[in-house]
């Protein structure tokens, strides 16, 4: 069987709250009509994560960014990936993100049929394995959103892939 090579991964995501950050860019692009995040930090005891939006969200629009969230969550949504190369992605995916020196062959994360995108961190291999999204804080500063969240994947075992 021949080894998928990739780039080098500097990063030990936990993978609840990564998984939650694609689902929660995805969301926002739903709901705002923005990109997804140029800006993030992922943690397991909190992350923080921005989006250019031309005003800030209502506070029923963030009550109900954190409703969608656990909604998704609780869906128990199959996260799955493939490798694919360059010359073979799948309708949808957006490599803007990507670092120039990518490698040719790409990981495709799958949540469910809610998001999908390129990445090769670590992910949950369910949505419920996320646990509870909860929105403490967000700000609103020259165009950019910032939501600070936790999520609480209490004693569950996750397996990331």
């Amino acid at each position: 069987m021949e080894q998928t090579i990739l780039n080098n991964h500097n990063k030990d995501e936990y993978a609840p709250a990564h998984t939650a950050e694609h689902l929660l860019n995805q969301t926002m692009v739903r709901m705002f009509g923005c990109g997804r995040s140029k800006n993030m930090h992922i943690e397991r005891k909190k992350s923080k994560i921005n989006y250019d939006l031309s005003a800030c969200p209502t506070t029923d629009q963030i009550a109900e960014i954190e409703r969608e969230m656990n909604e998704l969550i609780s869906q128990d949504l199959p996260v799955t990936f493939e490798f694919v190369t360059r010359d073979n992605i799948p309708q949808g995916v957006l490599l803007d993100k990507l670092p120039d020196d990518a490698s040719d062959t790409l990981r495709i994360v799958r949540i469910g049929d809610y998001d999908i995108c390129p990445c090769i961190g670590n992910h949950v291999a369910s949505t419920k394995e996320i646990g509870a999204f909860r929105i403490t804080s967000t700000s609103y500063n020259d165009g950019s959103f910032r939501i600070v969240f936790k999520v609480d994947a209490g004693a569950m075992q996750t397996n990331p892939v």
